[in-house]
């Protein structure tokens, strides 16, 4: 998405908008007990505002309509994509969090691209968020487009509101699940997600 577009009706609020964030951010530079105007920050506000539009692209787009996308597969096994990578922001304190997400699902009738699932783990993650939420939208998806007998996605992310200042416990991880269907009423279909997830 550009900073600016060319609709004229809403070029004169953004402008506006714009220079009232990047004042904003002057004054925090200034309140951190550094000057806004020295060479090297003088372009750091635009720049940050810049990059949190693109941390926040997710909301630009419906993640879920990345599963649409099906096929005509007859595959009635677990699908599990491992390790998808992603970026996210906290929304308590506007700090990163990065990990990866494992995505499963036991298809009914539908399957959709493998680069699909992570292109909506993206989308969602392109936010600010909290993990728990975050894992339950990505769950919520899978269910509602692709109405599997079962999804089950578990998630693993350092936080650095958490490693980089407070507590600062800089090994800390955190994991979470979401379970649906029968990864939750059967115990040997979670018990294979979680082997296939640590071999």
């Amino acid at each position: 998405m550009e900073l600016l577009d060319n609709d004229p009706t809403n070029l004169g609020k953004k402008l506006a908008q714009s220079e009232n964030i990047m004042d904003g951010l002057k004054d925090l530079i200034r309140l951190c007990g550094d000057d806004p105007d020295r060479n090297g920050l003088e372009e750091t506000p635009f720049r940050v505002l810049k990059a949190f539009l693109e941390y926040t692209e997710g909301y630009r787009e419906d993640p879920k309509e990345h599963l649409e996308k099906v096929f005509d597969v007859d595959h009635q096994e677990l699908v599990l994509v491992k390790n998808i990578e992603f970026h996210s922001m906290c929304e308590h304190h506007f700090a990163p969090f990065f990990g990866v997400a494992h995505v499963g699902y036991i298809p009914n009738e539908k399957i959709t691209g493998l680069s699909k699932i992570g292109r909506m783990v993206e989308g969602y993650a392109k936010r600010f968020q909290v993990q728990e939420r975050l894992t339950n939208q990505i769950a919520e998806a899978i269910e509602e487009i692709l109405e599997p007998n079962g999804t089950m996605v578990v998630i693993e992310a350092k936080h650095m509101c958490m490693c980089g200042r407070g507590i600062k416990k800089v090994n800390s991880s955190t994991t979470t699940t979401s379970v649906r269907g029968v990864f939750a009423e059967k115990g040997e279909s979670k018990m294979e997600f979680l082997t296939l997830l640590n071999r």
